[in-house]
């Protein structure tokens, strides 16, 4: 019955009260207080001892110098766009926090000989100490881009307000230069003048070359000559078209007289008187008359001369009527006057057929000489646009690479005066107080102090093992409390002087 009993009265833990809480504060108020303290006083002398400086400038980003783009174009695209966008704004915060930048600022000031040693005071290599002060100097930069203006703000907070101001000073500089570097590459007008030089050079031994042409070719302009030469073909090959066409006729018309030469005889009869006397001797004298007129014409003409012809026929007649003792006739011929003009007109006609020929090839002879000329005024003519292209080509080289080294010499000297698209708004100075305020560190402290005291209690009364009421005893054991003897903080002490109370349990009151 007592086991169920205890099992019946068993206690469950008592909700924590605003009294039990104050309770615990008066248990364990020295280390309260101790902790409070402490921790108010460390941080007032954080705040005295190492108090933060922050150092600020202002970089304004704008768009009033005009850079013209470098590219072969003799007219170049210029940027003429003013407007700031926001990337603009975040390229120069990120090119103000990058490792270029940084590590001269570092090198500059010897930020590394504070990051020489490491843990348990291992020294650093020298890249290790550089290293490990980028790394510090960029973590410690605040670069923000002000919203609604063209400015980057940069802050960099400090125990000493000199070194603040003098790391950003630093950065300012080394920050333009790096900018100036980016936008306007260096060595732009040295390799323009020295481009400029070598086109000047091509430019003249090109027009060195078109002068010289003339004089190497004996012609001072081949196109016009090559014209005047295909006109004075045009004109040989219509004299050529004329003469085979009169050659044509010619050569027609003779025919057409050797044939009708065939139909006419070369003689016509005049008078024809017959001789009754048959005499021997007249017809002896009469072929001795002929024999010496056939003489005298064979020594002056051509077998085939008609009255040649004509002689020795009479001869062979008479020599035939000698022979058959036949009477003879005396007939008288004379020239045919048609026959004489068919002849005349084939001589004619012969010679027109062989000048004709002779002008034809003649013709033939000049037009192929005229076209070799042609050809080689063509030659010429190439070699010479050739040379006057490279001339012009060297020109507009000379003249393009003379105008960037003129805009190359226009921007180094932009960036000698320091004209930049970004100009520092607010330099940095040193600040004369520290960047947080004396109340609000008060407040933290306050808030710090609170927290570790509070803390400090509560991890005490945990460890704590002794019971204080008897509702811990009834929770922590598991039974009844009978009776609880009350001493001077409410119960009765356990006689070590601690101020701890004590009850004892049921188990052993019962036994």
């Amino acid at each position: 019955m007592e086991s169920q009993a205890l099992v019946v009265h068993s206690g469950q833990p008592a909700a924590l009260t605003t009294r039990d809480l104050v309770a615990m504060g008066f248990r364990h108020r020295v280390a309260l207080v101790i902790s409070f303290v402490a921790v108010l006083v460390g941080t007032a002398l954080a705040a005295m001892l190492l108090p933060r400086y922050e150092s600020h400038t202002e970089i304004l980003v704008h768009k009033e110098r005009v850079d013209p783009v470098v590219s072969p174009q003799p007219g170049n695209p210029i940027l003429t766009n003013d407007l700031v966008m926001e990337e603009d704004l975040n390229s120069e915060a990120e090119l103000f926090k990058s490792d270029d930048v940084i590590r001269p600022v570092v090198l500059q000031l010897n930020l590394q000989k504070h990051e020489s040693t490491k843990w348990f005071f291992f020294p650093r290599t020298q890249e290790e100490a550089i290293a490990k002060a980028v790394a510090n100097l960029k973590g410690s930069l605040r670069v923000e881009a002000l919203p609604k203006t063209h400015i980057v703000k940069v802050t960099y907070p400090s125990t000493d307000p000199k070194e603040a101001a003098l790391i950003l000073k630093t950065l300012d500089q080394v920050y333009l230069q790096k900018h100036k570097e980016l936008h306007n590459p260096a060595g732009q007008f040295a390799f323009f003048d020295q481009q400029t030089k070598r086109a000047l050079g091509d430019l003249q031994d090109a027009e060195a070359k078109l002068k010289a042409f003339p004089a190497q070719t004996g012609t001072a302009n081949p196109m016009l000559g090559r014209d005047v030469l295909l006109q004075k073909v045009n004109d040989f090959n219509y004299a050529l078209g004329q003469t085979r066409t009169d050659l044509a006729e010619t050569q027609e018309r003779l025919n057409a007289l050797q044939k009708l030469r065939q139909d006419t005889a070369p003689r016509m009869l005049a008078q024809e008187r017959h001789v009754d006397d048959g005499s021997t001797k007249e017809m002896k004298a009469k072929m001795l008359e002929l024999e010496l007129k056939r003489s005298d014409l064979s020594a002056k003409y051509q077998p085939d001369y008609p009255p040649l012809v004509e002689v020795e026929r009479e001869i062979a007649d008479i020599q035939s009527m000698m022979a058959n003792d036949k009477p003879m006739s005396e007939v008288t011929t004379d020239r045919n006057p048609s026959f004489l003009w068919i002849n005349d007109e084939t001589v004619k006609d012969k010679a027109q057929i062989t000048g004709d020929q002779g002008r034809i090839d003649e013709l033939e002879k000049v037009i192929a000489q005229n076209m070799d000329s042609v050809r080689k005024l063509d030659t010429e003519n190439i070699e010479l646009q050739d040379l006057t292209r490279t001339t012009r080509a060297a020109e507009d080289n000379y003249l393009l690479y003379l105008k960037k080294r003129e805009e190359a010499r226009i921007t180094d000297a932009l960036d000698t005066t320091q004209i930049v698209n970004v100009s520092i708004q607010e330099q940095p100075s040193v600040p004369m107080y520290p960047a947080q305020s004396g109340w609000l560190f008060g407040l933290i402290g306050t808030l710090l102090a609170v927290t570790v005291s509070a803390g400090t209690v509560f991890m005490k009364e945990r460890m704590d093992g002794s019971f204080r009421t008897p509702t811990e005893v009834e929770h922590i054991l598991n039974v009844p409390v009978l009776a609880a003897v009350p001493g001077r903080n409410g119960f009765h002490l356990n006689g070590n002087g601690n101020g701890r109370p004590r009850t004892l349990p049921t188990d052993v009151v019962n036994g």
